[in-house]
């Protein structure tokens, strides 16, 4: 019974992500001890406790707000990411994908006075077209989606922060204020804002988040585009001969992909909490992280869900770790072991299933040389008579 639970999938993925959370934060624990033992312990207890640093539940409230705002852009990275995985892509791509929706978003909203609905729709559309040149290219011309991707998120930084310099303010690098400039591009609260203390960020970003996970999982696991996607991703040789249509499906799928890391952007960019930096000169790591969010939920859209917040929740737990102590990247470091750690969730799976298929081989050849001696000790008996 206990082995058969092993078996299974998701409990598989769960214990795998537990076994990289834990690595992950001793690795950190490690470093710190390194740098300044006396206040290792503390500071790791930082990290994991975040908004909990605070002591006023008031205060707890607002910053878990703040944890979940920037949450749901990571989920929808990440799901990005495992959409075109789950179909056998890898869409690197993804933080180019961003980008555009941020700057497609942005300008709609600071330049042009949309609302945010149009703007969030434009973010979208601008993500799956990206997602659809990565597409092209590797159905017609047999040209990796990972080299497209790659060269497409730094053509497209560039772009953005050409873009985006137009509607910046006069004595500063970053965009303008966008509830200064156009409220009705500020992503609706929902009522969201007064549960987390009244804060302001908190709003429609969230809950759709969460709606997309479930409506991608019912799309890859319930559909019949779905079992074509991953038909085409497993061998499109054998789904064209299928009658399936296999460039179409590639296409789609990186399309798809894009429309969900564009709308990434315009999901924390419309809520006010940030503003684009025009001169910017790396590409943003929200898409990235995305990639470990994704593996480290076990490439299950709901462990994604997960996965997302966990992340998102060490990230600004780091902030609080004492500058006193330690400098100001410490908390970017443990934080990056962690999530490097999230990568080695399959290979955590691969190395419990082959544990599992040696006992289980063992207690094979335990049973047969049973039966071996059984026989003996049957024979010599009947031998005796």
């Amino acid at each position: 019974m206990k082995r058969n639970l092993l078996k299974n999938d998701g409990v598989q993925s769960l214990l795998a992500s537990l076994a990289c959370v834990v690595l992950g934060l001793f690795l950190g624990y490690v470093v710190l001890l390194l740098i300044n033992p006396a206040g290792a312990g503390e500071a790791i207890t930082t990290v994991i406790k975040n908004f909990l640093t605070y002591n006023k539940p008031a205060s707890q409230m607002k910053y878990l707000g703040n944890t979940l705002v920037k949450t749901a852009p990571l989920l929808m990275c990440a799901l990005a990411i495992l959409f075109a995985y789950k179909v056998g892509l890898f869409n690197i791509g993804a933080a180019g994908q961003y980008c555009a929706g941020a700057a497609l978003s942005l300008y709609a909203a600071l330049g042009l006075g949309w609302s945010w609905l149009p703007c969030m729709l434009l973010a979208i559309l601008g993500g799956a077209l990206l997602g659809g040149i990565s597409g092209l290219l590797k159905s017609y011309c047999n040209v990796n989606e990972v080299i497209s991707g790659i060269m497409l998120n730094w053509i497209v930084l560039y772009l953005t922060n050409m873009l985006l310099t137009t509607v910046k303010e006069d004595t500063s690098p970053y965009t303008l204020v966008l509830s200064h400039t156009n409220p009705s591009a500020v992503l609706p609260s929902l009522g969201l804002g007064a549960l987390f203390n009244k804060n302001q960020y908190v709003g429609l970003a969230i809950p759709l988040s969460v709606l997309i996970a479930v409506l991608v999982w019912v799309v890859l696991e319930k559909t019949k585009f779905g079992y074509e996607l991953k038909a085409t991703g497993f061998n499109k040789n054998a789904a064209k001969y299928c009658g399936m249509a296999e460039k179409r499906n590639i296409i789609l799928s990186l399309m798809i992909s894009g429309a969900l890391a564009g709308m990434a952007a315009s999901m924390l960019y419309l809520t006010g909490y940030e503003q684009w930096q025009c001169s910017t000169s790396s590409v943003p790591a929200m898409g990235f992280n995305g990639i470990a969010a994704a593996f480290l939920g076990g490439l299950n859209p709901f462990g994604t869900v997960l996965a997302s917040f966990f992340i998102q929740h060490i990230t600004a737990g780091g902030a609080y770790v004492d500058k006193t102590m330690y400098c100001a990247q410490i908390s970017d470091l443990i934080s990056s072991i962690i999530i490097y750690l999230c990568g080695f969730v399959l290979f955590m799976k691969h190395a419990m299933n082959a544990s599992i298929a040696k006992r289980e081989e063992k207690a094979i050849l335990k049973a047969k040389a049973a039966e071996q001696t059984a026989g003996a000790a049957d024979a010599k008996k009947g031998g005796d008579q």
